[in-house]
C-alpha cells in the first residue's frame, strides 16, 4: 500500500539583533515531518504579530495587505505541492521550496509587458500607433479591474477565457466621449495589438503558452464611406456662428481637398510649405508609413490656411489650429445633422472623400492618387476605384429605371 505524504505550511517571524521593533516573515514548509524555511523578505511589526493565528492583528490597510500576501503565498505553496504530485515527482520540502522560487521568478504582469513593448517598440512605431497601443493597454487594465477586481494581472493567468472575456468587454464598452458602442473591427484591432504583445511575452519566455491559440480574429469588410459632391458642397456652404463647428468644418474640408490624415495634418507647420512651379505645395511624410507626400494646394485649402494664420489654437509654427481627434469626431456628428448628411461622419472620411469625389471621379489617374495619399501599395488605392464602380452601377441602374418608366 502506497503511503500518503503529509504537507503543511506555517508562517512565523524571526527577530533580529539589530531591531527590537520588527522581524522578518518566514514560511516553514513541512513534508513528511521534514521542514525547510523560506524567507519572504517582509518586515512585520513585532507588537502586531499574532503567533497563534500566524497573521498580523488589526484592520489597518497595512495589516490587510500583509495578511492577503500570506494567503497568496500559502495558496502558491499548496499549488506547487499539488503540481509536483500530479507530475509524479519526488516530493520533499526542498523541492516544494524550489518550485515556489521558480514560480516567483516568473511574476511578470500585463503592466510590465506594456512597459517593455512601449520602451522597445518606440523606434519602430509612429507616435500615433504607440497611442493606439496605449489605448488598448488601458482597455485591458479596465477589463482586469472589472473582471478580476485587481489593478494588474500575472501573465501566467492569461488564458482563452481571458481573451473571449476581453472581446465581450470591448463590444459592450460605451465611452462617454463616443457615440454608440465599439464596432466589430474596432474591437478586433485591440485584440490584434494584444496578440502582438502576447507574442513578445512568449519570445521573452515570460509565458510558455499562447492564450489566443484557437481564437479567430474576424474583421468585417466595410465599404469605405465618403461624401458625394452634393454633400461636400453642403458642408462647404454651411453658415454657422458657432466657432468650434466652423473650425471643425474647415479642418475636415482641408483634409477633403488634400487627403492628409488627422495625425499628419496636426503635425504640419510652415516648413512643409514649398513653392514649386509657381504654386504652393505641401511636402511631408506619412507618420503611419514614412512614405513621402507631395501635393500642390488647391484654392480651398489655401484659403483655410490663410483664414487661421493668426488663430489662438495654432501652436508655434503649426499650419493649422490644434484640436484633438476625439473632439473633432464628436463635433462632426453635429455638423452632419446641421448639413442633413445621413452618414456616420468621421474625420477619416475626409481622406476617403479626397480619393473618390475630389480626385478619381474627376479623372485623376489612380497612380497619382496613390502617390498623394502616401499608400505603400497601389492595391490599397484600388479599393476606392471599386467603391466608385459600385456607385456608378447604382446610378446607372437608377437611370435605367427612369428611362424604362418613360417608355411605359
Amino acid at each position: 500500500m502506497k503511503s500518503r505524504s503529509t504537507f503543511s505550511v506555517l508562517f512565523w517571524i524571526k527577530t533580529s539583533k539589530d531591531s527590537n521593533e520588527s522581524a522578518t516573515l518566514y514560511a516553514r514548509i513541512t513534508v513528511d515531518g521534514k521542514r525547510v524555511n523560506l524567507s519572504l523578505k517582509h518586515e512585520i511589526p513585532l507588537n502586531h504579530w499574532n503567533a497563534r493565528r500566524s497573521k498580523v492583528s488589526g484592520r489597518s490597510p497595512e495589516a490587510k495587505e500583509i495578511n492577503e500576501y500570506i494567503q497568496h503565498v500559502r495558496a502558491e505553496l499548496f499549488s506547487c505541492y499539488r503540481d509536483l504530485k500530479l507530475e509524479g515527482e519526488i516530493i520533499d520540502a526542498e523541492s516544494v521550496k524550489k518550485a515556489y522560487l521558480k514560480e516567483e521568478e516568473n511574476l511578470e504582469t500585463l503592466s510590465s509587458l506594456f512597459k517593455y513593448h512601449n520602451d522597445n517598440e518606440n523606434h519602430n512605431l509612429s507616435q500615433a500607433t504607440i497611442s493606439h497601443y496605449c489605448t488598448t493597454q488601458r482597455y485591458l487594465l479596465e477589463f482586469v479591474g472589472k473582471k478580476y477586481k485587481s489593478k494588474d494581472l500575472l501573465l501566467k493567468r492569461l488564458d482563452y477565457a481571458f481573451v473571449t472575456g476581453f472581446e465581450t468587454f470591448l463590444r459592450n464598452y460605451h465611452s462617454k466621449d463616443h457615440y454608440g458602442y465599439m464596432s466589430n473591427n474596432g474591437a478586433m484591432k485591440h485584440i490584434q495589438r494584444f496578440r502582438k504583445m502576447v507574442r513578445i511575452a512568449i519570445n521573452l519566455g515570460w509565458i510558455n503558452h499562447n492564450p489566443l491559440q484557437g481564437y479567430s480574429i474576424k474583421m468585417h469588410k466595410n465599404e469605405r464611406e465618403f461624401l458625394t459632391q452634393v454633400e461636400l458642397d453642403k458642408m462647404v456652404n454651411l453658415s454657422t456662428s458657432i466657432d468650434r463647428l466652423d473650425l471643425v468644418r474647415d479642418l475636415f474640408i482641408f483634409s477633403c481637398y488634400t487627403g492628409i490624415s488627422y495625425g499628419d495634418m496636426m503635425n504640419l507647420d510652415f516648413k512643409n510649405l514649398q513653392s514649386i512651379d509657381n504654386s504652393l505645395w505641401i511636402t511631408t511624410k506619412r507618420a503611419k508609413t514614412d512614405n513621402s507626400v507631395r501635393l500642390p494646394l488647391l484654392s480651398i485649402p489655401l484659403e483655410i490656411i490663410n483664414k487661421y494664420s493668426d488663430h489662438p489654437r495654432r501652436k508655434n509654427s503649426s499650419l493649422l489650429p490644434n484640436l484633438s481627434n476625439q473632439k473633432l469626431n464628436s463635433y462632426l456628428k453635429e455638423l452632419a445633422d446641421k448639413c442633413s448628411i445621413d452618414k456616420n461622419l468621421t474625420f477619416h472620411m475626409a481622406r476617403h472623400t479626397f480619393a473618390t469625389t475630389i480626385t478619381l471621379t474627376n479623372g485623376v489617374p489612380i497612380e497619382t492618387v496613390s502617390k498623394i495619399l502616401g499608400h505603400s501599395r497601389l492595391a490599397t488605392t484600388q479599393i476606392y476605384a471599386r467603391v466608385l464602380d459600385k456607385k456608378i452601377s447604382a446610378d446607372m441602374n437608377a437611370l435605367r429605371n427612369i428611362l424604362e418608366s418613360k417608355k411605359s
